[in-house]
């Protein structure tokens, strides 16, 4: 099969991942991307031996920012071989595109063009807060040409859990905190949870609290407890509690996680099918919209009262 041609777009304040995404695909200038103004990144990608860059004959061979500036870094960085003016360039240019830039806000409007055109397309989380747009979005989420998630759903430090989920006996509890708040970092544990447990998500009651605290009722399952703590020391953290057995998992291999992610990506392309079932990615969606609406009424929200006209 041919080598695989991938456009990486966009850029939001806070949110490095055209530049991690595009160097673990593609490998690394280091002194580029030591310059490039994201030292986290470049000091996990730095300690990674050069066995673990690049995805199964797939390249990040044109990228797009808002900013001129930003693309000639990225694709200095990330050694993109062409930069184009305009998001829209792509389409003929490449195989798929990876829309890595977190304001959901802004997700439709980029990605439909692509997703219209017949390209597969991978938007950063989360993919909306917009039930109309969710919608929208899900004809392209059942053929699988559109794939969105948290790559927390891909954890290493997770793997044993899930392996060996039926050692907890009766799952009664899974608890997690974030930093930062609910919409784009409630998510990642919200995906995480959901490729231990299934989208069994039911309804979603905000404490009256100084931080956005969740609970989170699941048909059949554990009780589920997600923080954002906002500005913290903590990171990513999440404890699972049965009659049997108990753990806790703090997640930090940002890289092996992003590396995952990318890889289910391409395979989906590859093979044409959903990497992630679009039933789990709507019910992600929706208990980040049950959260917001929860916290604003002070109320419990049942999921089936988001519904989508599909």
């Amino acid at each position: 099969m041919a080598d695989l041609r991938l456009g990486i777009l966009g850029i939001s304040e806070g949110n490095g991942h055209p530049f991690s995404f595009a160097s673990i695909i593609n490998g690394y200038s280091a002194p580029d991307l030591a310059s490039a103004g994201w030292s986290v990144i470049y000091d996990y990608v730095r300690r990674r031996d050069p066995a673990d860059f690049g995805i199964c004959g797939a390249y990040i061979t044109h990228a797009w920012t808002q900013d001129p500036q930003t693309t000639r870094k990225l694709c200095a960085a990330a050694r993109i071989p062409n930069s184009v003016a305009t998001p829209e360039a792509l389409i003929g240019a490449v195989d798929a595109v990876i829309i890595a830039r977190d304001d959901y806000e802004n997700h439709l409007q980029l990605a439909v063009p692509f997703l219209e055109a017949g390209l597969p397309v991978f938007v950063d989380k989360p993919l909306t807060l917009s039930a109309d747009e969710l919608a929208r979005f899900y004809p392209y989420l059942r053929s699988g040409r559109l794939m969105s998630c948290s790559a927390m759903r891909y954890a290493r430090e997770l793997d044993e859990a899930k392996a060996n989920l039926e050692s907890y006996g009766d799952l009664k509890l899974v608890r997690g905190a974030v930093v930062n708040g609910w919409e784009k970092y409630g998510v990642h544990l919200l995906e995480a949870i959901t490729a231990l447990i299934g989208p069994r998500f039911e309804w979603v009651q905000a404490a009256d609290s100084k931080h956005m605290s969740a609970t989170i009722g699941t048909a059949g399952g554990p009780l589920v407890q997600i923080d954002a703590l906002g500005s913290t020391v903590v990171g990513f953290q999440l404890d699972l509690w049965g009659n049997a057995s108990a753990s806790s998992h703090r997640i930090s291999d940002n890289f092996s996680m992003f590396r995952r992610m990318l890889w289910h990506f391409v395979e989906s392309v590859k093979t044409q099918k959903p990497a992630i079932a679009p039933e789990e990615t709507i019910a992600i969606m929706k208990v980040l919209m049950a959260g917001r609406i929860s916290g604003a009424e002070n109320r419990r929200v049942n999921l089936n009262e988001l519904t989508l006209t599909v």
